[in-house]
């Protein structure tokens, strides 16, 4: 049974209810389905910030011009194993998606390839593409740029955005091993899914606007960054890759999700693809990392937990389990996703469903 406030959806019906929102703000079909598909994929495995508490600010943001409704999206190869996917300011989700197709075919043809994607939107969950990669046989890095809303290690100002990186490799098992993670202690998106339930958040997760520990998520001015210096570091590599590495804003210049949703964004993703095949037997390296999950499987618990699991291996637990048993929604989403309200127009500049 679903917590009060929580309603328990299927996961066909969720999709489709996201679709229609996306159509009717103005979304051609064919990427309302690949947004809404991708927003399913993050619900259901419990990154519910990610999910469907971004379909209101999507909605409002196609509604109002801030999303090219009939992008060019084209791939200029840049030399062997390189390339380049233009966006042209698509939804992110299905620019992105698309991207990696591209990245998929060359890795293919060149045993590695680094695809980068500019002038895209807000593209969701990583671990979404680099699992895709993986289920092609492929080992996958992905990366991408966010707006600034992270204080650096020593700062009270932001500067980078979250700026998120994630892996996956194939295994001979049922399941690739995913890894997707914020260089922030959380992701902006965990914030709104806390305002969204009327929670509190740990006091290590981000700031106010005196720079000072919050933990109350209508407070926040800026996050964390994970391990301090490690993370602010990782963080700026990301910005340099995604951004700067393809002629894109950089930091602090980068634009806003939520301050002026009539203009596009200029974002950028890149990916790395690695075909094992060109490295070493792929059959081997499928069993290897196989192997290296029962042995992590098999490893004696500490004391407070019921086994060791990989790292992003939660999410897939919950994903089988919400596909099985329905996804959990807020109920004042649910019944926005079945009202005729296009969009909300109540954004605050922070993003918060309101």
């Amino acid at each position: 049974m679903a917590e009060p406030g929580i309603t328990l959806v299927d996961a066909a019906e969720l999709k489709e209810l996201m679709k229609k929102k996306f159509m009717a703000a103005g979304l051609p079909e064919a990427p309302a389905e690949e947004t809404a598909k991708h927003l399913t994929y993050a619900d259901a495995c419990g990154i519910h910030s990610h999910g469907t508490i971004r379909v209101a600010y999507y909605a409002e943001r196609i509604a109002k011009g801030g999303v090219n409704l009939a992008p060019n999206i084209t791939f200029e190869k840049t030399g062997a194993a390189s390339g380049i996917v233009h966006g042209d300011n698509g939804m992110g989700q299905y620019v992105c998606n698309k991207g990696l197709d591209y990245a998929i075919d060359l890795a293919k043809e060149s045993g590695v390839a680094a695809v980068g994607v500019e002038k895209t939107g807000h593209s969701g969950m990583l671990s979404y593409y680099v699992k895709r990669a993986a289920e092609n046989g492929l080992v996958a890095i992905a990366m991408c740029q966010s707006d600034p809303m992270v204080v650096p290690y020593g700062g009270s100002e932001n500067y980078f955005g979250t700026n998120p990186i994630a892996f996956a490799a194939p295994t001979d098992l049922e399941k690739p091993v995913v890894f997707d993670m914020a260089t922030t202690v959380q992701a902006w998106g965990k914030i709104l899914d806390a305002r969204s339930k009327g929670k509190a958040i740990p006091d290590t997760w981000a700031v106010d606007q005196n720079g000072d520990p919050t933990t109350d998520p209508n407070e926040v001015a800026g996050l964390l960054p994970i391990a301090g210096p490690k993370g602010y570091g990782l963080m700026m590599m990301v910005d340099v890759i995604a951004g700067s590495f393809l002629g894109l804003p950089f930091g602090k210049h980068v634009s806003s999700m939520y301050e002026d949703l009539t203009q596009k964004r200029n974002l950028g993703q890149f990916y790395i693809l690695l075909d094992p095949a060109r490295f070493t037997d792929p059959a081997a390296f499928k069993h290897w990392v196989g192997e290296m999950v029962a042995e992590l499987h098999a490893i004696k618990p500490a004391s407070g937990f019921k086994s060791v699991r990989l790292p992003g291996e939660g999410c897939q637990i919950r994903y089988q389990k919400a596909m099985e048993d329905g996804i959990e929604v807020a109920t004042e989403i649910y019944d926005y996703l079945r009202s005729d309200t296009v969009h909300l127009d109540m954004y605050d500049g922070k993003g918060a469903f309101a």
